[in-house]
């Protein structure tokens, strides 16, 4: 009987606390972990490999004329700046390609440095060696292209493959490196105390110009000389 009536109150008490909404008590004091998700790990050094090997294989595709190249790494919406200041895409460049406008004796990618932003975008930059390069447009005369181009090509990567997005040249017309000391002039190529002129080669008065040497008015543009 005693068993009967503690299970009843048991059941009883348990119900009442169901019903009111009550949970355990729980120590507040506690501190509160959250977890943030790990960074994503990037692969450097297959992405800078990657894009290297991207950017040496342009001298092929000229060659070759390889537009299924070009149509594989660059992407639709791609924007480039050419060496003259004007603006291009994918659909001019595969024209040019195609149809063979680039040509050159030889054509080399070198200085490539590749910078990774993150698993899915990097920039490299570069500079293009060309050797007797033209470009001739659609029934348009050849024009020569400048025999060495400093480039910036950005890449995204897309649905797991790396695309070209933008890109920009510009011909190098100064010095491509630095002086070495001995492109530096030497103390001996400084004037020396003896080329100084000597009081005999002052001139003297009678070399002085005489009248007969200034210009006449007949030496002087006439009406007909000027633009």
């Amino acid at each position: 009987m005693k068993r009967t009536v503690f299970l009843g109150a048991c059941s009883l008490g348990v119900s009442l606390l169901l019903l009111s909404g009550c949970q355990p008590a729980t120590n507040t004091n506690q501190p509160v972990v959250v977890t943030s998700p790990s960074p994503e790990r990037v692969d450097t050094a297959s992405i800078q490999t990657e894009l290297m090997r991207m950017e040496n294989d342009w001298p092929r595709i000229f060659k070759e004329k390889d537009s299924a190249a070009v149509e594989r790494v660059e992407a639709d919406d791609a924007v480039f700046i050419y060496p003259d200041g004007s603006l291009g895409n994918k659909a001019q460049d595969l024209k040019d390609i195609s149809s063979g406008a680039l040509t050159a004796d030889s054509w080399q990618v070198t200085d490539l440095q590749v910078t990774v932003l993150d698993a899915d975008s990097a920039f490299v930059v570069g500079r293009s060696i060309v050797t007797n390069g033209k470009y001739t447009p659609p029934g348009g005369k050849p024009m020569a292209i400048p025999s060495q181009i400093r480039f910036i090509d950005t890449y995204v990567r897309r649905n797991g493959e790396w695309k070209l997005v933008a890109g920009a040249n510009t011909p190098v017309t100064g010095p491509t490196a630095t002086a070495s000391p001995a492109m530096t002039a030497s103390p001996a190529m400084t004037a020396s105390p003896a080329v100084k002129p000597s009081p005999a080669t002052r001139p003297s008065p009678a070399m002085k110009p005489s009248p007969a040497v200034t210009h006449t008015p007949a030496v002087r543009a006439s009406p007909a000389m000027t633009p």
